[in-house]
């Protein structure tokens, strides 16, 4: 594919000074083109999660720069004044428990993101609704969080992370909560909601049921990453 969805290149993160200080980030190389989903793997305290949490401008790396799209937004410092519009607005996130809001609808779990941007209610709801029908919950719109099952949950929340039709989406351990036959279904998701929208999603994971199944994937090891290609991917769930 063409151009980069996401590009990291010599990406650091230290936490701490002097003789206490721990880099957590050493030299961290990333690229996900628009329409593929990367996995990023590796063991509890290898940097996953500060990679993501960089990633996403929820943390400040300490040097490297980090580009969305045809925009560089980090390079040894933020390029943009609005990290929590860059947020709302350009990245969609997705995590391991759905954090559906329990007293909305399922329609305006999605519909509420596009909403605090400005989008007219009703507009933002119908694109809340495409977003069901294409993930194949819309039949539950107007049932609330507790009425779901786990896998529908799911669904919602990356239905919800699509709402404001970002380029880059973050998923960090999307199906450790669900059995084999979920999670493939979850991945089988993401790889057509990709291809759909041209999103470049990157998805943390030590889930082993997963892994084969990308394409390609990083390992991060020591604060550092390697990439590996696979041979399969899921397929999209019916």
């Amino acid at each position: 594919m063409d151009g980069f969805g996401i590009r990291i290149e010599g990406l650091r993160k230290r936490y701490g000074e002097g003789d206490t200080a721990v880099d957590a980030l050493k030299d961290v190389n990333l690229t996900v083109s628009p329409g593929e989903v990367v996995g990023l793997i590796g063991p509890s305290g290898s940097g996953k999660s500060t990679l993501l949490k960089c990633l996403g401008a929820v943390i400040e790396p300490t040097a490297g720069r980090m580009t969305l799209g045809d925009e560089v937004i980090y390079d040894n410092g933020w390029k943009l004044a609005d990290l929590r519009a860059l947020r709302r607005d350009r990245i969609g996130f997705i995590f391991q428990a759905p954090h559906l809001i329990p007293f909305l609808d399922v329609i305006d779990n999605v519909a509420l993101l596009p909403m605090l941007a400005g989008q007219p209610n009703a507009q933002a709801r119908r694109r809340a609704l495409a977003l069901l029908e294409a993930l194949d919950v819309a039949h539950r719109a107007h049932a609330r969080p507790s009425q779901l099952s786990g896998g529908e949950q799911q669904r919602v929340a990356i239905a919800r992370a699509l709402a404001n039709q970002p380029p880059v989406v973050l998923a960090d351990e999307p199906t450790a909560p669900l059995d084999s036959e979920r999670a493939l279904g979850v991945v089988g998701i993401l790889n057509h909601m990709a291809q759909q929208f041209r999103t470049a999603i990157v998805v943390v994971t030590h889930d082993e049921k997963i892994i084969p199944t990308f394409r390609r994937r990083y390992h991060i090891r020591d604060g550092r990453t390697d990439e590996e290609r696979g041979q399969a991917h899921a397929e999209p769930a019916g």
